[in-house]
């Protein structure tokens, strides 16, 4: 909430009250909640930490209690965040908060509706909704691989970029440093393999039939995601990244070590010749594409193992405009393929909507999966336009009425477009802002932020999950040189003020930060590129983490007063025009305002800590408590099973003794029919 109101509030870099349209427009009208406001009685601020406080309460009560897991829970999610996005600028404006919003969209398909949990059991619709979701996984790694390529970036072309990549990142952990000394043939195999597995492992085993391929395709892509949290933090992309893994799988998986283990006498029979015919072509087709990736491997990138020296050297075999053919033939053939797995997903589910039994039950399973295929092919339709959108495709292709439903609903982010936010990876260094303060002019003084490179003897900090949107954007506009952007002016503008909203979005400890008792009169702002310390060539070095060279001045020399200062407020519409509003001393102000005081001082990082590990110990002491109590207990069956369900087991046993012969043989009869209704069913 302290992030919120140091980026957001009346006092903050990008104040909320100043985004908002100066002209009150109909509910249906309203691209944000926050526009209710004046209807409330709250002010912009007081709605946006209003909304805030609802989404993280919805969101813990979904994860602790499972009635709350509810399609109507996630739409409510999604549309509070919809109205933060909405509202956020450049803040928000980022790749995984579009990830976000999709996948917040899937998650309203894919969870159930309480609303018909009372009248069936069964989704049979599951398969399609679930397929929308490796769509999303398949766009966000496909155009994340080839957009390290499509751009040109010469890094990845001489498969230098992973070198480069880990002290380039945005918030690279101790452990990058200590992987940035690797031997760099080592490095170089590396970007090998982080091309392979987001391009070609991709295309080869997401939509494949055989589920071995799948689950090839699950642990290639989590061990991918763990390699960059190790080395470069955990955020919000890396979660839902292996979040959306999981559409690879099946219930077999999860199931496959919970059933009942088979007793002797009950082996598995041997199938028939037809099926045996099928297994081995299935093995066959399996192992021609785990030849195909090696042969990519060994023929893409020319990989030769030296013996003598134990090394391995790796050099791309394409060019740039070869790279961008590919792309031409597999456009089109990668929706083909969407199109197909789709297709069958969708009559799978309709076959198996059209055996349920009972009329009823038949017709309200179509039902169902009418509206949910529906909404599924909308949504996949939409996404193609981002998808084509990429670096190296053609969206000349798509149907202009598919292009023109897209434009039409584009400002509530159904689909996004991922990859396209890729930069160049520079062998100059990291180019980091460092802002200085002043008293007199004279004496300069660095303002050194809590999760970002500053003093080269610092250890990079270990900040995930918790994303800090600072840090994040000073990286970005580092990378493109702009000094122009409102929030960079807003925020050189409430450092002069001495805000403690903002300064705490520097530095939390005050001892941290040089001018916690008095504001600085004049601020400026240096360029330097940073590199990781080399222990075997920085051998003066050898306590600091970074070394760093200046590169040029970023901002000039500026104080209140100072014209251009005024000028850049005035431009970006933070020069204070519209004066802050007071709320109403209403009993939701006054509880926001004691959140707010109890919440100030604590980091962003520390907060979300927290909340994870209550969470964390919650589910601790429910298995706990399962374990004591003796495991949980079993659900009582629906009114479909309690319908097809023939008799009681007391009313069968009981009628098994009363026609069973006194003799051996008749109990020994019994006995087998028991085992044999114990017996778990088992998944065609």
């Amino acid at each position: 909430m302290s992030l919120w109101t140091g980026l957001y509030g009346d006092e903050g870099i990008l104040p909320v009250r100043l985004q908002m349209p100066k002209v009150q427009r109909p509910l249906l009208e309203q691209e944000s909640l926050l526009g209710l406001g004046p209807s409330l009685g709250l002010a912009p601020q007081q709605v946006l930490e209003l909304t805030c406080l609802v989404g993280v309460a919805l969101a813990l009560c979904a994860v602790l209690l499972e009635p709350l897991r509810d399609s109507l829970i996630y739409f409510c999610l999604r549309v509070l965040y919809l109205s933060l996005y909405n509202v956020g600028g450049d803040f928000l404006h980022s790749e995984w908060d579009v990830l976000l919003l999709e996948a917040g969209l899937l998650a309203v398909l894919v969870a159930p509706l309480g609303l018909l949990r009372r009248h069936s059991s069964y989704r049979h619709h599951d398969p399609v909704s679930f397929w929308l979701t490796r769509w999303l996984f398949f766009r966000l790694t496909f155009c994340t691989g080839v957009s390290k390529l499509a751009s040109g970036d010469p890094a990845w072309y001489d498969l230098s970029a992973l070198s480069h990549h880990l002290e380039n990142q945005m918030n690279p952990t101790p452990l990058a440093w200590y992987v940035h000394q690797l031997p760099d043939w080592l490095l170089r195999f590396g970007a090998v393999v982080v091309l392979q597995s987001e391009i070609i492992v991709p295309l080869v085993t997401f939509f494949a039939p055989i589920r071995r391929l799948r689950l090839f395709g699950f642990y290639v892509q989590l061990f991918l995601q763990l390699c960059y949290i190790l080395t470069g933090n955990c955020s919000l992309l890396n979660l839902l990244s292996i979040t959306l893994c999981f559409s690879l799988l099946d219930d077999d998986h999860f199931n496959s070590n919970t059933g009942p283990k088979k007793k002797k006498g009950q082996e598995k029979k041997p199938g028939s010749c037809g099926q045996t015919l099928v297994s081995y072509l299935m093995l066959l087709v399996e192992l021609a594409v785990y030849l195909f990736i090696l042969y990519c491997f060994i023929s893409l990138f020319k990989l030769q193992i030296n013996w003598e020296e134990k090394t391995l050297s790796s050099k791309t075999n394409f060019t740039q405009t070869g790279f961008h053919a590919f792309l031409e033939v597999f456009q089109e053939l990668t929706l083909w393929i969407g199109v197909l797995s789709f297709t069958w997903e969708a009559v799978s589910a309709m076959l198996t909507c059209v055996c349920t039994r009972g009329i009823v039950s038949k017709l309200w399973s179509l039902i169902q999966w009418a509206l949910i295929t529906a909404a599924a092919a909308a949504v996949f339709a939409l996404s193609v336009v981002p998808y084509t959108s990429m670096a190296g495709m053609s969206v000349s292709k798509v149907l202009p009425a598919v292009r023109d439903a897209y434009s039409a609903v584009e400002r509530y982010q159904l689909v996004g477009a991922y990859g396209i936010q890729h930069r160049m990876t520079s062998a100059e260094g990291r180019p980091e802002i460092i802002l200085e303060g002043s008293y007199d002019g004279l004496t300069w003084t660095e303002m050194n932020p809590m999760y970002k490179p500053g003093n080269v003897n610092a250890v990079p900090p270990i900040v995930g999950p918790h994303q800090p949107r600072l840090e994040w954007l000073m990286w970005q506009t580092a990378q493109g040189g702009d000094d122009t952007s409102p929030w960079f002016t807003g925020l050189l503008q409430r450092l002069l003020q001495g805000k403690p909203e903002v300064i705490g979005l520097l530095q939390v400890d005050e001892a941290q930060y040089p001018f916690s008792q008095k504001a600085p009169v004049f601020i400026k702002a240096k360029l330097y590129n940073y590199h990781f310390t080399d222990p075997t060539k920085d051998k003066t070095h050898l306590q600091a983490w970074w070394r760093r060279q200046y590169k040029r001045e970023f901002f000039p020399i500026v104080n209140l007063d100072d014209p251009t200062l005024k000028k850049l407020l005035e431009e970006a519409g933070l020069k204070g025009k519209f004066p802050a509003q007071t709320g109403s001393d209403t009993p939701v102000s006054q509880a926001l305002s004691l959140i707010r005081d109890h919440v100030k001082g604590l980091s962003g990082s520390l907060l979300l800590s927290t909340l994870l590990a209550t969470l964390a110990g919650i589910f601790l002491l429910k298995a706990v408590f399962s374990w004591v109590l003796g495991g949980p207990k079993p659900r009582p069956a629906s009114a479909d099973h309690k319908t097809r369900k023939p008799k009681e087991p007391s009313e069968t046993a009981e009628k098994s003794q009363a026609a069973a012969p006194s003799n051996r043989g008749g109990k020994k009869d019994s006995n087998e029919k028991k085992d044999s209704d114990r017996s778990p069913r088992k998944r065609k």
